[in-house]
């Protein structure tokens, strides 16, 4: 059965886009509208919080970016995107998907907004604050070699470059040595290389 991803070019949608790519596969594109198309009672039925992507693999339905991005890459294992279940590399990948969709892009939305955690408040916040995620991410990438789980490239590197990418480009992400190298080594990639409008400044 054919796979089927509600998207929109202007959203996080382009992260699977370029997860598709570098899969070689084939899948169902459906653009849908802000504001009209994405609250419709149709559609809060696949994603109630009105949001894409959202992947659809016959009665399988998934709404939550990083979750996409390890079912895909499980689901084509061959294309080796994902440490095997047997690999040790495999708990790294686990931990960078779920900093990227957590820690990471939680802490980023709060200091977009300008949400302020204070001292004694950085106990009840699974981050703590900005700054601790940031270094987080700095220590992690320093460590990258060159990839997030060494030398094999995987989907927790597209999702979380792409972050990254974006934010860059927004000028929400303060720049460092280590961002700067990861970041070249991922753009490496010959599934971003022969489509640079997928992430362009």
């Amino acid at each position: 059965m054919a796979l089927t991803l509600y998207t929109n070019t202007q959203s996080r949608g382009v992260v699977v886009d370029w997860l598709i790519l570098d899969l070689g596969i084939e899948v169902e594109r459906i653009e849908v509208a802000y504001g009209t198309e994405m609250k419709s009672a149709e559609f809060l039925k696949l994603n109630p919080f009105g949001k894409v992507p959202v992947l659809v693999d016959g009665d399988v339905v998934i709404y939550e970016l990083d979750a996409i991005c390890a079912y895909l890459a499980d689901k084509f294992s061959e294309k080796g995107l994902a440490p095997a279940l047997d690999d040790p590399k495999r708990g790294l990948y686990y931990r960078w998907l779920f900093f990227g969709a957590g820690p990471f892009a939680a802490a980023s939305d709060n200091e977009h907004l300008k949400v302020q955690v204070a001292p004694e408040q950085k106990m009840f916040m699974g981050y703590g604050d900005y700054q601790d995620t940031y270094q987080a991410l700095i220590q992690g990438l320093e460590q990258a070699s060159p990839y997030l789980c060494g030398s094999q490239f995987t989907a927790a590197d597209i999702s979380l470059g792409a972050m990254i990418m974006w934010q860059l480009k927004m000028n929400l992400l303060q720049p460092h040595p280590a961002i700067e190298r990861y970041v070249l080594a991922i753009q490496q990639r010959e599934s971003l290389k022969n489509n640079p409008a997928l992430f362009a400044a």
